[in-house]
């Protein structure tokens, strides 16, 4: 059920509203640790709701979902993996 409150103000005010951050400030954005490595496994459809998690390295499947939020989960959770070995966490 949709209640149009997105619509509450008028278009003019949205487009007369000052913005908080201007393009400048992107380059102040924190980042993540993890930015400096690329990733190693890749979420690929391969089919109608199903999705590969590809090794990027070799091109193998590792795993698969037949949910996409599922397979971005499970390459993380291999990703993870990756980096606790890396690190002799394991």
């Amino acid at each position: 059920m949709c209640t149009l409150t997105h619509f509450a103000t008028s278009a003019d005010a949205r487009i007369n509203t000052p913005l908080t951050m201007k393009v400048a400030d992107l380059d102040n954005l924190p980042t993540s640790s993890n930015n400096h490595r690329p990733p190693h496994f890749q979420v690929v459809p391969a089919g109608i709701a199903f999705f590969h998690i590809k090794e990027i390295s070799t091109g193998r499947v590792r795993g698969f979902r037949g949910n996409h939020n599922e397979a971005c989960a499970l390459a993380r959770s291999l990703e993870s993996k990756i980096e606790l070995h890396a690190s002799a966490c394991l």
